[in-house]
Order: structure tokens, then sequence, then C-alpha cells
């Protein structure tokens, strides 16, 4: 499929999805938001696909909303515009609904929107001089579609802080907040991310569907027995599956299991986010 505004790459199992606006900074509008979800969910019902990276042309992550855009929500119809936040709403959801592992690739600036995409992927990995900033409230807005995920992803409380300053935060910071989950070196980023990778690549896709259900359905609640008997039901419906049986003979046979891509002379992590990197990045 061909987008006006992302390049999607499928390589060795890891689909990749550039943000491909760099002279926009790779702000989102209208088409980007609707291409976004349309290839997320592309790439969420191919079987061949394993995880998926969501990273950015040019220097820049993702600057959020599109100011353009935004220029023309002050003059639509409150119809108009709940119908833009709700597009936006299922984009975020379709990114923490995808059934397979996604990371955030954050080599440069996470703005607004675009550090909201961050914290709806499962994880994320900056560079060191990556910044962060959630300024909506400068502007006479709120995060109001972002919120949930910036609550799981990085806590209530550090969320509260920068949503309401609307100060800039740097990538150590959100290493500490949980916004994301590793840093790195701007020439190591793709290497960790590969790592990352190959480390998911060995599980198997069911059990990972299964259990990112399972996390978003037990996240912020309390372990009561409700909660208990649900997890208990899960495993053990779990255990019934081909995937165990398969993972069990793999062990005893000491061999990788049938799920594992099969690539010589190379790691499917390392042929995969390592090659794919259009633009400047």
């Amino acid at each position: 499929m061909t987008y006006q505004t992302l390049v999607v790459e499928i390589n060795h199992g890891v689909g990749i999805l550039w943000m491909n606006r760099p002279q926009a900074h790779n702000a989102f509008d209208e088409t980007m938001v609707a291409e976004m979800t349309a290839a997320l969910r592309t790439l969420g019902d191919d079987p061949a696909v394993r995880a998926v990276v969501l990273a950015g042309v040019g220097e820049t992550f993702c600057a959020g909303a599109d100011r353009q855009w935004l220029q023309r929500l002050t003059d639509n119809s409150f119809e108009s515009n709940l119908t833009d936040a709700m597009n936006l709403s299922t984009l975020l959801q379709t990114i923490q609904g995808l059934q397979k592992p996604t990371i955030a690739r954050v080599h440069g600036p996470a703005l607004g929107g675009g550090t909201g995409l961050v914290a709806a992927c499962d994880m994320a990995v900056a560079t060191y001089e990556a910044e962060f900033l959630l300024g909506e409230v400068r502007l006479g807005l709120i995060p109001a579609t972002i919120t949930p995920y910036l609550i799981r992803a990085m806590g209530e409380r550090a969320a509260r802080r920068y949503c309401l300053s609307g100060e800039p935060f740097t990538a150590a910071e959100a290493f500490r907040t949980g916004l994301v989950t590793d840093i790195a070196p701007r020439d190591e980023l793709d290497g960790r991310i590969n790592e990352l990778l190959g480390h998911l690549l060995q599980g198997a896709p069911g059990a990972q569907a299964l259990c990112k259900a399972w996390f978003r359905s037990a996240a912020g609640l309390p372990i009561t027995p409700a909660l208990i008997k649900d997890g208990a039901t899960r495993l053990a419906t779990a255990c019934a599956a081909e995937e165990v049986r398969e993972g069990l003979a793999a062990l005893d046979k000491k061999r990788k299991p049938a799920w594992v891509p099969k690539i010589r002379k190379a790691t499917p992590a390392k042929r995969a986010a390592g090659k794919a990197k259009p633009g400047k990045r």
C-alpha cells in the first residue's frame, strides 16, 4: 500500500512504520492519523510480522499535532472536532491494542501527541539527546486523548506535573518515570533496539498476544479474588495451546521453536531495524 505520510517496511518479521513528514517534524494531521491507523492494522493482521517499530524520518520523532491542523480546529464545529479527537484516540488505542509487541524508536524530540505515541507503545528506546514536552496547556488545550496512556506509562504523579506545567523534560527523566524503557547514545540506538527485537522474536506470538491482553485487563486493578481467578483461568487456557507443546518439544530436543525466524549470518533484529533507515535520522 502507498501512503502519503508514511514509509512502511517489513524485514525478517519486523514491521517498521516510519512517520515521513520531516519538513513538518512528523507532526500529524488528519491524513497521517488515518494512515497510521490503517498501517498499524495491516501490520497487526499480517502473520509474517512479529513486532512493530514506530520511528520518525528526519530530526524529530514526532512534533505532535500539526499547527495548521490545530488552527483549523478553532474554526470547526464541535462535531467535527469530536470526530478528529476520536480518530486520534482510535490511533492510540490501535497501538495499545496491537497483539504484537511495539517499540517506539525515539531518536529526537517527542512533543505533545508525539509523547502520547511513545506512551502507547509497549516499549520505547530513546537517545540521550531526545526531549519530551507536554505543552498543550500553554496553547489553551488539554492532552485528553493521550492522558490515559501517559498515566499507565509514567504514573499519575509525573503525568500530572508535566501536563500541568508544560515544561520540557529529558530522556533521562523519561527513563526515570518509565515513559521510556531504555536510553542509549545516538550511535547505539538501533543496536539497542535490535537487541530487544532479538529477544522479542524468541517468544511465541500467541503467548505474547495473550500476555498483552492480560496486561490491558489487569493494569491498575486491585488484586482481588476475581482478578486472581481471571489470571488462573487465562493460564489454564494457555496451557492447552499448541505453542506450549512446540515450546516444550523444542526445549527437550535442544532446538529453536518453530516460531523463531531462521536467518543465517545475522540476527532478525540486525537485518530488520538496522537496515531500514529512510532519509536523515
